[in-house]
């Protein structure tokens, strides 16, 4: 195996690079240049040979110190290749990492999950649905509970619309997010540039579930690539709650991508009540690996415990 070679983004041949992420075995959306260059803003490369895998390192600076962190609306990242990624191969890019990355917070794909001495992973959880069966072979496998909801959204007439506009979408989400963990504009404005160049090629849907007045009560961004749908800016008003608005625009998505050979892409979770939640639609558990290191001097290093 040929030397691994850190390279500057500006340095970063796109086409090969996104070609990498294109045919790699375990390509995600999150790991194109466009998607990168939105999202992280800083962000540099380990490169094995001519681009056969690839690494990209998102990272930011403060009080002088480089980090690697990971960046919002990016799932996970870590080692793409268009072989199988190895644990000898996830192991060498990991240990290329520059020293310089004193502290390092990062999340690396479901094919990177090999044990590398030095490295402490911890086991993280997705969940994932396929949608090549009929609908009402999947909807088979939903919960009780699940029905319940989806029954009652139906009974309150509710109505599904595609192709709502992105910022009805994001002025709920704004206000979703708000309850658990702050969203900056800055960050909402670089998903923009993400969602922007996605419709360009077909690679973004958007869905959102109304009441009998025209409220939009649940509403989502779904993005698409490597067969994967993923579900990855959610809105929830909390007057849907009651009524399984949330509960039937994932029902509605599922009935209009029914017999597709696709994935749907929960983004996780390691919450108990969001796992509970997609496991209701017989989603599948998918695991993968979880990165953080304190290499800090001494005097700061507490302060990251």
């Amino acid at each position: 195996m040929e030397a691994i070679k850190y390279i500057p983004a500006a340095s970063v041949d796109k086409q090969k690079w996104n070609d990498c992420i294109d045919n790699a075995v375990n390509g995600l959306i999150y790991g194109y240049s466009w998607y990168l260059d939105a999202m992280a803003g800083e962000w540099d490369a380990l490169v094995l040979n001519d681009y056969e895998a690839v690494m990209p390192l998102t990272y930011n600076k403060k009080y002088g110190i480089s980090y690697l962190y990971q960046p919002y609306f990016c799932a996970s990242l870590g080692v793409f290749a268009k072989q199988p990624v190895t644990a000898a191969v996830t192991e060498q890019f990991l240990k290329s990492i520059p020293p310089r990355f004193r502290y390092i917070d990062i999340y690396l794909n479901k094919d990177n999950l090999f044990p590398v001495e030095g490295f402490p992973l911890t086991e993280r959880i997705n969940y994932v649905l396929s949608l090549n069966k009929p609908y009402n072979t999947i909807t088979d496998a939903y919960r009780n509970n699940l029905k319940r909801n989806i029954k009652k959204a139906e009974q309150s007439k509710l109505q599904v619309k595609q192709h709502i506009e992105l910022d009805a979408i994001i002025a709920l989400a704004k206000e979703t997010m708000q309850r658990v963990s702050a969203i900056t504009d800055d960050q909402i404005d670089r998903f923009k540039k993400v969602v922007a160049h996605a419709k360009q090629f077909q690679q973004a849907e958007t869905l959102g579930i109304y009441a009998a007045n025209n409220q939009l009560l649940a509403s989502a961004v779904f993005l698409y690539s490597h067969k994967r749908w993923y579900y990855i800016l959610v809105g929830n008003h909390p007057n849907g709650k009651t009524l399984g608005a949330s509960h039937y625009l994932i029902d509605r998505f599922i009935a209009l991508h029914a017999e597709t050979d696709a994935l749907l892409d929960f983004e996780g979770s390691d919450i108990r009540n969001l796992a509970f939640f997609y496991s209701s639609y017989g989603a599948a558990e998918e695991h993968y690996p979880a990165l953080r290191m304190n290499r800090l001097p001494r005097l700061l290093r507490w302060l990251k415990e």
